[in-house]
This record gives C-alpha cells, sequence and structure tokens, in this order.
C-alpha cells in the first residue's frame, strides 16, 4: 500500500478515479476526496422509465439531488426520413405511422396534409374524409392519453392504474381495427383521402365507447385526483413555467398545464376543426398534477369532437376523385389478410387495357409532386407535429422532415428535474409523455 493510502490515481471524463488497496475507508478519502465535493455519476437507463421507448438520462447526484441530468437519444433510430426518399409518395404513409407509434394517425394526416399541399388539391379533399380523419385522430388523442394515464400511474406506484387505462384503450384499438384493418400503424389516412370507408360497424363501436369512457374517467380521479401519495409525487414537482416552455419550444399538454392555451386546432385549424366545438384546456400550476388535469379534460373535449364527427358523416367518397391521384383500392378482407377485393381487381382488369397500365404505373411508379416545399403541423397528443416535405418534382420526396414534439419536450427534463430529487426525475419525464420512436425517427 502506498504512503498516501492509495494506489495510482488516474484522471476520468467524470472526474479523478482512486484504487483503492488497502486501508480504512475514512483514512483513504480523508484529505483527497472529500464527501463534501463528491460527485455520483449514474446512468438511469437506457431503459424504459414511462418514455414509451428506450431513454438514458446521465444523472450528476449529490445525494438524492440531482445537480445535473443530461437525457441521451437515439436508442431507437429507424431511418424513417431516410427511407421515405427511396418510397413512392403514398408509401410513405407506411413509414410515418411508424415514428410516434402511440399517435399513428397525427403522423399519417400530418403527412398527407403536406403532400396535398404540394399537389395543390387540399379543396379536392371530400368532406367525409376530412370527417373521417378528424374523428380516427380524436381517438388516437384518447387512446395515446389513456397510455401515458397507464404507465405514469405505474411509475408512481398506482399499478391498478395500469391495467384500467390499458384496457380502454383496447377498445379504441377494436374501432381503429374494424375501419382500417389493424390496431397500430395503419397507413390509413393516405394522400388524396383514406384508404377506405369508415363502416357502419364502427361508428356503432364508437358510440358505444362514448357511452362507456365517461364513467370510468370517473373512477380514474376517484382513485387518483384523491390520493394523498399521488398529490405527493405530482403537486410542485417538475415545475416549468410558461416562459421555460416558450424559451424551450414546448408544446402540446405540457405547454397548457403553465396556462397558455395554444392549441393548434384553435390557434391555426387545419381539417375543418373551427367548425368544431370543443375547449382548450389548461391548468396554472405547471407541474406534473397540471398536466395529469390537462390531459384527463382533453380526453373529455376529444370525445366531444368524436360526437360530433360521427354526427357529420354524410354518405360520399372518402378518396379524391382525380384519377392521377386516387389510390384505386377498395380494400376486403381475404384469406391473405387485409387487400384488394377480387371484384375491385376484376373490374379494372375489365376496363380497357389503358386502365390497367394506369393502374399499374400508379402503384408502382406513384403520381408525380410538382417541385417546392411546404411545412404544415398538426396537434398531436404531445404538442406541434410539423412536416417539412420538399419535392423535386418526381415521384418520391427529396425530403421529409418532422418537427417531432418529444423530441423538443425532451429539452425539458434537465430544467426540470435539476435541483429536484432523483425520484421526481420519473415523474417529470413521464409529465412530458414522449414517445422514443418519434424522437429517433
Amino acid at each position: 500500500m502506498t504512503q498516501s493510502g492509495y494506489a495510482t490515481e488516474r484522471d476520468t471524463t467524470e472526474g479523478k478515479v482512486f484504487t483503492v488497496t488497502g486501508g480504512d475507508w475514512d483514512q483513504v478519502v480523508s484529505g483527497i476526496d472529500p464527501l463534501t465535493d463528491e460527485r455520483i455519476v449514474v446512468n438511469m437507463g437506457p431503459q424504459h422509465p414511462s418514455t414509451h421507448g428506450v431513454l438514458r438520462l446521465v444523472l450528476e447526484l449529490e445525494g438524492e439531488t440531482v445537480t445535473e441530468a443530461r437525457p441521451v437519444v437515439g436508442y431507437l433510430h429507424t431511418g424513417i426520413e431516410k427511407n421515405l426518399e427511396y418510397r413512392n409518395w403514398v408509401q410513405g404513409s407506411t413509414f410515418v405511422t411508424r415514428m410516434d407509434y402511440l399517435a399513428p394517425l397525427h403522423n399519417e394526416t400530418g403527412y398527407a396534409l403536406a403532400v396535398e399541399k404540394l399537389l395543390g388539391v387540399e379543396e379536392q379533399i371530400t368532406e367525409r374524409a376530412t370527417t373521417i380523419r378528424v374523428l380516427m385522430m380524436e381517438l388516437n388523442r384518447i387512446s395515446s392519453h389513456l397510455v401515458w394515464l397507464a404507465t405514469t400511474g405505474m411509475e408512481l406506484g398506482a399499478i391498478s392504474m395500469m391495467l384500467y387505462g390499458f384496457r380502454e384503450r383496447e377498445y379504441i384499438l377494436d374501432i381503429f381495427e374494424e375501419a382500417s384493418g389493424l390496431r397500430m400503424n395503419h397507413a390509413y389516412i393516405r394522400p388524396g383521402g383514406v384508404a377506405q370507408d369508415f363502416p357502419e360497424s364502427a361508428v356503432k363501436k364508437t358510440r358505444e365507447f362514448l357511452k362507456y369512457l365517461p364513467k370510468k374517467l370517473k373512477e380514474y380521479e376517484d382513485m387518483l385526483s384523491g390520493q394523498p401519495i399521488w398529490h405527493e409525487r405530482t403537486k410542485g414537482v417538475a415545475v416549468l413555467d410558461v416562459t421555460g416552455c416558450v424559451a424551450l419550444g414546448i408544446t402540446g399538454p405540457v405547454l397548457r398545464s403553465a396556462g397558455l392555451a395554444w392549441d393548434l386546432r384553435k390557434t391555426m385549424p387545419y381539417c375543418g376543426y373551427e367548425t368544431y366545438e370543443f375547449d382548450v384546456p389548461t391548468a396554472t400550476t405547471a407541474d406534473v398534477w397540471g398536466r395529469y388535469q390537462v390531459r384527463l379534460a382533453e380526453i373529455r373535449e376529444s370525445m366531444k369532437i368524436v360526437e360530433q364527427a360521427l354526427d357529420r358523416l354524410r354518405p360520399g367518397p372518402v378518396m379524391i376523385q382525380d384519377k392521377k391521384i386516387g389510390w384505386p383500392a377498395q380494400l376486403a378482407i381475404g384469406v391473405d389478410g387485409m387487400g384488394n377485393s377480387l371484384e375491385h381487381v376484376a373490374k379494372i382488369m375489365g376496363q380497357s387495357m389503358e386502365s390497367l397500365i394506369h393502374h399499374f404505373k400508379l402503384v408502382t411508379e406513384g403520381f408525380r409532386v410538382p417541385a417546392g416545399q411546404v411545412y404544415v403541423q398538426i396537434e398531436a397528443p404531445r404538442g406541434e407535429l410539423g412536416v417539412h416535405a420538399v419535392s423535386d418534382g418526381g415521384t418520391r420526396p427529396y425530403r421529409v422532415h418532422y418537427r417531432e414534439p418529444s423530441f423538443v419536450n425532451l429539452q425539458a427534463i434537465p430544467a426540470m428535474a435539476e435541483g429536484a430529487l432523483l425520484a421526481d426525475v420519473i415523474a417529470g419525464g413521464a409529465s412530458l409523455d414522449p414517445v422514443m420512436g418519434g424522437c429517433d425517427r
């Protein structure tokens, strides 16, 4: 053992490291690395702490107090934006739906609106298709908030909430399956309209769900809102005021919980949202409790919009009537799953050789989009979802970039966590509701 009580020291990126070879620990550290100056650097992750995907947080601690927090992303990188450059404009829907996989229909809608704006056909989208888009997006908002409620409940100790939240979400996934054939990653909302009509059976299921959910929401509030532990873990925790939100570009429920009623459905309407009656819930606490209240209220407002959309469903086409753009599909469930109905295929093949060639080229090559660039933004469950689409005049995107709210909102973790307790990092991170598939796209 060396005279000073420790073996050779070495400097690392995280500070000075001592290799202890013997002696009493108090003697070893006294005068060398005082406890008051000691830093503990820990990796929280890479794991899944209520983030719907893999996130790593590098935390510097003094006791249980976080002095520095650094989010590390990239563990779910899929290269979706790059892949879009190698597929035609319609095939892009199949990729973007997989980004934020808890809000696939919002990803699809943002993309479809951007392509339609490049084409200059916004006015040609049928009323029924637009209504179906609103209906599906609001159901998706409810299902996304239910997952947030479920996973955050689990992280903070309310295990029952995990079971109930996913139970109710199943009803919505059943509706999605009835309409599109898939529970997730639907590629249902496409440039020009939607892949197929919203059937009467799905309308019936949706109306049943609207009667079922209010009672369940009341049960959630009875279980959580009056619970002392829930209050302790959420009130005054991970505070980020409106100034901080605006400075960091934070949008969605986190911004609205700080008191700013910024909702693109109201402030910059799209898909006819200006014709629907609904409120924008806000809170003033700017903490986890406020975000909980805002999301519960948003579920109720989305239910109002869904009900109005159901009442507006009028018979009519669900795809643009321009045969140079409209995807020639009439989907049916056959022995091989979901595909074109045999009657539809027979009709196309029986019309004319020109019709068959056009169908073949539209499906394999795709339509051409005039050169230009657009930016379209919509209100996704986590905030502003922006789509910057660039065309060089070909049948494939030159570039598509998403302004993804999960990625932007994650910037708030250091602002909320530093100076707080380690346990509150989980509550604060969960209250952002980040989906790492969208963050790492």
